[in-house]
């Protein structure tokens, strides 16, 4: 059953939770859309697929609201009812701050179950159609916009300018049009005015030009002559297919065995496959070097290694005829060569399997420890509060950003360092929660003691002691 003073702290955090999720949530996602800003202007998208594209960026954004709003919530939560003196009525009555804090640590082991499902199944599947819906806009040529005295080239085989451009943005003045529809031929159209009109379903622009020349050159693969004609019309229609220009489609199945799609479960059956590849090429090349080079594994009555040749090369040389040398010392050099080249790209094929093996395990990594950091973030909030003693915006939240920049940067500096080699994938990725950890329960021990920690009187007055004792130790009078 759930007692009065579980839904006193229960209602203390829960406001604070949901405004500073939705405000990480925000800020989160403006700089995602800062990102891939230039990639979204000029490309004539409709408001269906800048949303679906903004959802799926959301998704992955979810793991990093979490842990900021259970930091500075937690943090508002104890603040404020420190501030109140309601944290010392409670303790005063013999209530520990552990007890105190129980409905919200059970509270933060739910937000860490909902972030690991979140980060399971729903982050992958989001992954993945963002990456095919970024894949689509990123190649999708800018929507037709002609500007004055700019070739707009984006239409393939096209170079179209105008001189000058009416307010009603359609009638154009001083047509230039550069056609090739092979290397041998490249056609060009000038006129003095035309309009232009897109047909209903955006497929075709229509040029209407008025008082021009057309100059065609005509010619084939086959025979070098070419036929140069000049055509002068009154009145001229010009197709252009704007099919180049649209969105296209792309299926996602291209993208479905992409680390970052996968779940915790695929990517452990993901890296026995890519284990057993690797020693497979490992084994391979072995089998190819004793093929090649059969004297390498020759062994002597002591089991040990030993070359064939151990004469000195004018002896050896001297043992072949004359006639057989240079055959011999090509096929060797042959054989030297397709070594080499073999050794080295199949180097390459190691090294790019070991890194994928690296990425898999970074992956399976980062949906635990994202969302072990809820509970840890929860430890360094909640006792924070209690001992600072302020509620608002404004001491929690600096507190509460120099927290969270520290456990973003032992991510990020984690993630570098195994991708470099330099720390294995489970010290790398849980970097953060292993330093922050002890941080969070010397708060709390200093936090269930009444800790003076924050408290510029408790300085001021151990400087002032310091201050006497280091006066006595000179043999002067404190003054």
């Amino acid at each position: 059953m759930i007692k009065k003073l579980d839904k006193l702290i229960l209602k203390s955090f829960i406001g604070p939770f949901i405004v500073t999720f939705f405000i990480a949530f925000f800020v989160l996602m403006m700089q995602s859309l800062w990102k891939y800003l230039d990639d979204l202007v000029g490309k004539g998208l409709d408001l269906i697929t800048i949303g679906q594209f903004l959802w799926y960026v959301s998704a992955s954004m979810l793991t990093l609201a979490m842990p900021i709003a259970i930091l500075i919530s937690s943090i508002m939560t104890f603040g404020n009812l420190g501030e109140s003196f309601e944290l010392v009525a409670i303790k005063s009555s013999g209530i520990s701050l552990l007890r105190f804090m129980r409905p919200l640590i059970w509270v933060a082991v739910l937000f860490c179950g909902i972030t690991f499902l979140f980060a399971n199944y729903v982050i992958p599947y989001a992954n993945l159609k963002f990456l095919a819906l970024y894949n689509d806009i990123f190649y999708k040529k800018p929507a037709f916009d002609l500007k004055e005295g700019v070739f707009f080239t984006h239409i393939p085989n096209y170079a179209i300018k105008a001189g000058k451009k009416d307010p009603d943005g359609k009638t154009i003045h001083n047509v230039l049009i550069y056609e090739q529809n092979n290397p041998l031929q490249n056609n060009s159209i000038i006129a003095e005015t035309g309009v232009m009109t897109i047909s209903s379903d955006k497929k075709f622009l229509e040029f209407n030009l008025t008082n021009g020349t057309r100059y065609q050159e005509n010619g084939n693969a086959y025979d070098s002559t070419t036929e140069f004609i000049r055509l002068g019309f009154g009145t001229f229609k010009k197709l252009f297919d704007l099919s180049a220009l649209q969105k296209q489609t792309t299926n996602d199945s291209v993208y479905r065995n992409n680390y970052k799609m996968l779940s915790a479960r695929q990517i452990n059956r993901s890296l026995d496959s890519l284990q057993k590849k690797n020693a497979g090429i490992k084994t391979n090349l072995n089998r190819s070097i004793s093929y090649a080079v059969p004297y390498i594994t020759r062994l002597d009555t002591s089991n040990t290694v030993v070359p064939v040749i151990q004469t000195s090369y004018n002896r050896f040389d001297s043992m072949i005829p004359d006639s057989a040398r240079l055959p011999i010392k090509n096929r060797a050099l042959s054989t030297a060569n397709t070594l080499k080249y073999s050794v080295e790209n199949t180097g390459k094929e190691i090294q790019a399997g070991k890194e994928e093996v690296i990425y898999h395990k970074i992956e399976w990594h980062r949906k635990f420890s994202l969302s072990m950091a809820c509970f840890v973030l929860f430890f360094i909030g909640a006792p924070l509060g209690s001992i600072i003693r302020k509620g608002g915006l404004g001491m929690p939240l600096v507190i509460a950003i120099i927290f969270f920049l520290q456990f973003h940067l032992l991510n990020m500096f984690g993630e570098k360092f195994v991708k470099e080699e330099i720390m294995p994938p489970f010290i790398g990725m849980w970097l953060a929660v292993i330093v922050l950890t002890p941080v969070g329960i010397f708060l709390t021990y200093k936090a269930m003691h009444d800790s003076q920690l924050f408290n510029k009187e408790y300085y001021y007055r151990s400087f002032k002691k310091l201050k006497i004792i280091i006066g006595k130790f000179r043999g002067q009078s404190p003054t």
